[in-house]
């Protein structure tokens, strides 16, 4: 019984690192898009989304840290969540509207 209960602690916290790790992915990326690429895909703006994907990176590192138990865990599958739907819907899009300057890329 007892490693059973280690070994889900340890699921658990591996799996709050790779959350963490999206959750940052989604944040680098976001900071470095450009804030008109939001708008011309009708993606809310990039200060929502910069906030979202912070807010998601802090609450992902705070889980880390603390581990995934009671109100943590049901905020950090809030948080993984919005850092998934900026990486699945959002980044496309913007990444699609952003490169098409010119037919081999930016100008």
């Amino acid at each position: 019984m007892e490693l059973v209960l280690l070994t889900e602690m340890w699921l658990f916290r591996v799996l709050g690192y790779v959350a963490l790790g999206i959750e940052l992915w989604a944040f680098i990326d976001c900071i470095q898009r450009k804030p008109a690429s939001f708008e011309a895909t009708f993606k809310r703006t990039k200060s929502f989304w910069l906030g979202l994907t912070a807010g998601a990176a802090a609450i992902g590192a705070l889980t880390a840290l603390f581990g995934g138990i009671g109100l943590f865990g049901l905020l950090q599958l809030a948080a993984i969540i919005a850092a998934c739907v900026y990486l699945a819907d959002v980044k496309p899009a913007v990444s699609e509207v952003q490169g098409s300057s010119g037919p081999y890329g930016p100008w």
